[in-house]
């Protein structure tokens, strides 16, 4: 789906985009054995591009990328599954250098409580970033790029 959106709208040359075929588990390939991403990796490499992104989508926040695949990560919860979520931890959540809380807009349609949601993530990430955005409304969008640039440098 991202692929097939990325291409549309042109945001990446078309021989950029790799897809993973895991043939298990996805968190796997990010987690336990990156070998397989460890590959695409060299691929782009060779291409002498400034930035990979690596992108694992499901609902396991438990996720985390191995440090031997990522420079930088970035876990990104979605609102609309509940506010539970920042107070649960989980390595994606409490590891991740920048947590990134998603769909803001849509917190009073499911109850979720925005207030808790950074109390929490405060608690579990021991003073790492979170910004709260919503892609729809453009909230919170300055905060992420002023927190990127301050984070990378870019």
């Amino acid at each position: 789906m991202y692929k097939e959106l990325v291409e549309k709208e042109k945001l990446l040359p078309k021989e950029n985009l790799l897809g993973l075929v895991t043939g298990g588990c996805p968190h796997t390939a990010i987690r336990e054995d990156p070998s397989l991403n460890l590959r695409v990796l060299e691929v782009l490499q060779n291409k002498e591009i400034d930035m990979v992104f690596i992108e694992s989508g499901g609902d396991n926040v438990m996720s985390t990328f191995s440090p031997l695949l990522a420079d930088y990560t970035i876990f990104i919860l979605d609102t609309s599954a509940g506010d539970k979520y920042p107070g649960k931890g989980g390595l994606g959540i409490s590891e991740s250098d920048l947590l990134v809380i998603n769909k803001i807009d849509l917190a009073p349609y499911v109850n979720a409580n925005l207030e808790n949601m950074r109390e929490d993530a405060v608690k579990v990430r021991k003073h790492k970033p979170t910004v709260f955005v919503s892609l729809k409304t453009m909230e919170g969008i300055d905060e992420l790029i002023k927190t990127l640039d301050k984070e990378l440098g870019i």
